[in-house]
């Protein structure tokens, strides 16, 4: 079945319809790509693009990207731009070629708002709204300090959807949780370790909300951490959150891991010296949170 005859099922894209099946993906997956290798396939086959442009299906444009930093076994198939072979166009999943648009969308109207992640397909999406969107597409390639490496495959995160499509997510490293492969250190705080929101949704108050709901789904914790080093725009965000939310502002703390003492900075105090150092700036100049940097583990 191709990518055209898919999307004319009553709508339905692959977070809707994929397995959680890991294994048997991986299976299928192999096996065409085996085929693409020998030449097995029909003649000529040729992916469009909505630009009208037609990518040909052959070993040579196609690649594997590595779904999870710790589990490196987890791979899905690409299909990557033949003038710039570092931008994925298309993704194979369920025997057929995906755009990346149409690997973000849903025709399940429960899928609203934030959400956890917790399918297979949803674990897809999130993969390629930070390594591909985010990591290739909307992201200044000259800003060293914005980069997001591949989540763990056991990584909390939410999606959050609007209108049929997913345009961000947040992830979060849990109390308790390892620091990182080779390492017996754990969290001694909930972090608010990496936050996305696509360009196309930007100065609506979405990281705004993220933060919020995360505040909301630790609302029992005396400390949470957000992770080390925070953008600019996302101190604006953390502003705006704790003017809002005078009660917040002993809770929320940069962190480095694990989270000691020693490693956290009150942030309300850094966005009042931050101010201080700025006396010309006014709040309604401040732009929308889309990264806080992840943390090595």
């Amino acid at each position: 079945m191709d990518a055209e005859a898919a999307r004319g099922a009553a709508g339905i894209y692959p977070v809707d319809i994929l397995e959680d099946d890991p294994a048997g993906h991986q299976e299928a997956t192999l096996a065409y790509y085996a085929m693409l290798g020998e030449g097995a396939g029909p003649s000529p086959q040729v992916f469009s693009l909505p630009t009208g442009e037609q990518v040909k299906l052959e070993a040579s444009s196609v690649c594997f990207c590595t779904m999870h930093r710790d589990e490196p076994q987890h791979k899905i198939l690409v299909l990557v731009n033949p003038q710039d072979t570092k931008t994925v166009v298309a993704v194979y999943v369920k025997e057929s070629w995906w755009t990346t648009e149409d690997v973000l969308r849903t025709s399940n109207p429960s899928r609203e708002g934030l959400m956890k992640v917790q399918s297979f397909g949803e674990r897809i999406v999130l993969f390629i709204l930070n390594v591909v969107i985010f990591g290739r597409l909307e992201r200044n390639l000259d800003d060293d300090d914005m980069f997001f490496l591949p989540h763990s495959v056991k990584e909390e995160a939410k999606i959050l959807w609007r209108d049929g499509a997913a345009v961000g997510f947040y992830a979060t490293k849990r109390k308790g949780s390892l620091c990182g492969d080779g390492t017996s250190s754990c969290y001694l705080l909930p972090v608010f370790d990496t936050v996305f929101v696509r360009r196309s949704h930007r100065r609506r108050g979405l990281g705004l909300a993220m933060l919020r709901d995360f505040c909301q789904t630790f609302r029992d914790d005396e400390a949470l951490g957000i992770s080390w080093p925070i953008s600019p725009a996302m101190y604006q965000v953390c502003r705006k959150f704790l003017v809002a939310h005078p009660a917040e502002r002993g809770r929320l703390w940069e962190v480095e891991p694990p989270g000691a003492w020693g490693q956290r900075g009150n942030i309300w105090l850094k966005v009042q010296l931050q101010q201080s150092r700025q006396p010309d700036s006014h709040p309604g100049h401040s732009k929308e949170a889309v990264a806080t940097r992840g943390l090595s583990g």
